[in-house]
């Protein structure tokens, strides 16, 4: 029976920081975790360092760099038989001392492939997968960062992103270029340019198929996660002051177990079935702290830079020629 099938969910990056932590917490919770990951030793050692069970999860392969990787693990995915209940989009890499862009197999600024143009296809394939789903609500999560919204104190270093009239996407994201809005490469703006179309990903998944499927599209903010490996590329006094500015100073730290139970609620919780909801915990991170819908940047409400972004990502990631 239908019923008595358990909970699926793919959590992209699962294999340390915020993405092994709600995997921890969503096998707590009883649901069988995909952990999608690169490095599938690296995952099955994390998920053990951790207790979880074994057979609480499968590692599967996936490279978000790599569009045909994207594809191969939809292939996969599909061959184990399992419905899929929840799809985590949690992946992200953060290279902010490079000088030259690194590429895709595809010629893109790795970046914006992995974070936004790997999951957004990946995104497109699984709708299918969560629609066939017996469940009565299925979620598709994407996580957010405050750095996509100059509107918050942590969004207002420079550089901001900005997506321009996503000149770069309109000639191709291809060498030389590598930024979408066609300017110079700069690795953190990259970054955060990548946060935003990940915004928008969710919003317009939202307006688009929420109301004929009910797949509950959101994202959220988990909190400064400041000693996350996300920070792994950055300057070693970085990685050691910053956990230290945001404990002390800022009040803003969240450690990655709490930030994983956030994550894990947004999956499961009743009171997440809010669709097109961006979720925060506001800059104060103590523990019983109520989520909030907080407004997203105004970049990430333009719908019409939202439509044009999804149709110039179909184009690039091969789902279909646009017009």
């Amino acid at each position: 029976m239908a019923e008595n099938r358990q909970s699926t969910v793919i959590i992209t990056g699962a294999s340390s920081g915020v993405g092994l932590y709600a995997a921890k917490a969503l096998a707590e919770r009883g649901w069988h975790v995909i952990m999608a990951c690169r490095n599938q030793p690296k995952a099955h050692q994390a998920a053990q360092s951790l207790g979880m069970p074994l057979d609480s999860y499968t590692v599967m392969q996936i490279d978000l760099g790599n569009l045909d990787s994207v594809r191969q693990f939809v292939k996969d995915f599909r061959g184990t038989g399992k419905s899929l209940e929840a799809l985590v989009c949690n992946a992200a890499i953060y290279m902010p001392l490079l000088k030259e862009p690194l590429r895709s197999p595809e010629g893109y600024e790795l970046s914006m492939t992995t974070n936004h143009l790997g999951h957004f296809l990946l995104c497109n394939l699984m709708l299918e997968d969560l629609k066939k789903s017996p469940a009565p609500e299925k979620r598709l999560v994407i996580l957010g960062t405050v750095t996509h919204n100059p509107d918050e104190l942590g969004g207002k270093i420079p550089p901001r992103p900005d997506l321009g009239n996503l000149e770069g996407f309109e000639a191709g994201f291809k060498e030389p270029i590598s930024m979408i809005d066609g300017k110079k490469f700069e690795p953190v703006k990259a970054y955060k340019d990548s946060k935003v179309c990940n915004v928008l990903t969710m919003r317009e998944l939202h307006r688009r198929y929420h109301d004929k499927t009910g797949i509950v599209f959101s994202s959220l903010y988990p909190g400064c996660v400041a000693d996350t490996p996300l920070f792994r590329n950055h300057y070693p006094l970085f990685q050691k002051l910053f956990p230290w500015f945001q404990k002390n100073i800022t009040g803003g730290y969240v450690s990655q177990e709490l930030a994983g139970e956030r994550v894990a609620d947004v999956v499961t919780k009743p009171e997440y079935s809010q669709s097109g909801a961006y979720w925060s915990w506001g800059n104060r991170q103590k523990k019983g702290r109520q989520s909030f819908v907080q407004k997203v940047s105004p970049q990430a409400q333009d719908e019409a830079k939202a439509k044009r972004m999804w149709d110039l990502s179909e184009s690039l990631v091969g789902l279909v020629k646009v017009s």
